[in-house]
């Protein structure tokens, strides 16, 4: 089985998670990905991660060797940087 790309992390969170924004780097086996979604609101940094890794679900074992990741909700995301205007557009890189 071949290495994902970043752009195929990317999908595979998107497709189980509802994401507004989603950037994923890596070099096919370790990746960090930036994560802005609304399922985070009221959730702990562990249990953000666990539910990315759910949606990943059996490609984490088999694909994927190594995850980091920054996981934030569109609030947290838009006061990282002012000039964001938050949308409810999903915005994929």
């Amino acid at each position: 089985m071949a290495d994902p790309t970043p752009s195929e992390v990317e999908r595979y969170i998107a497709q189980g998670l509802q994401c507004e924004h989603i950037e994923v780097e890596g070099d096919g086996r370790h990746f960090f990905a930036t994560i802005v979604s609304s399922e985070f609101e009221g959730r702990q940094r562990v249990a953000r991660h666990q539910r990315v890794y759910q949606a990943l679900g059996e490609r984490m074992r088999e694909q994927i060797h190594a995850l980091s990741m920054k996981t934030l909700t569109p609030a947290e995301w838009a006061a990282t940087d002012p000039t964001r205007a938050s949308s409810a557009t999903p915005q994929h890189h």
